[in-house]
């Protein structure tokens, strides 16, 4: 069992970067990245998405973000429709899409679950798989997000 790189991370920022571009024709600002060890609390928005991964690893790759953020990721798509459970919806897809690209840099050995969302109570990402988690802040307008890493190679 082995804990993933700084390499490895950088495939996450990357798949965050290109989301947002794709998504927007804007960048997202990567304010932060860095390592949290012993659990991870006080990095949850509004609304959360992950996808766990199986296979040569465990884990999984969380995005939060808030209703607002959220909701105006959906009006550049043109979505009209922002009810609960379409941002639900949306806040899953943005973690499947960045768990998606970053399966392209480890591999199919990497295997990613369909994506699981909730409205986020506090301290909800308490629990932990990998000793040491990466925590990815992300500004997008005048919006913030995380993107928590937390996975380990078996």
């Amino acid at each position: 069992m082995s804990s993933i790189d700084e390499k490895d991370i950088h495939s996450f920022v990357d798949a965050v970067s290109v989301y947002f571009h794709q998504i927007t024709g804007e960048k997202a600002e990567i304010k932060a990245a860095y390592l949290v060890e012993g659990g991870v609390s006080a990095t949850t928005f509004d609304l959360t998405g992950y996808i766990s991964f199986s296979g040569s690893f465990s884990g999984r790759v969380y995005f939060s973000a808030s209703r607002a953020m959220v909701s105006h990721l959906l009006l550049m798509m043109k979505e009209s429709n922002h009810a609960e459970e379409q941002l639900l919806d949306a806040v899953g897809e943005v973690a499947n899409t960045i768990a998606g690209n970053a399966r392209k840099h480890f591999g199919s050995a990497m295997e990613i679950s369909v994506p699981v969302t909730a409205v986020t109570p506090d301290n909800w990402l308490d629990t932990v798989v990998s000793p040491r988690s990466y925590v990815i802040m992300v500004k997008w307008k005048r919006y913030k997000a995380s993107v928590v890493v937390d996975i380990r190679h078996e």
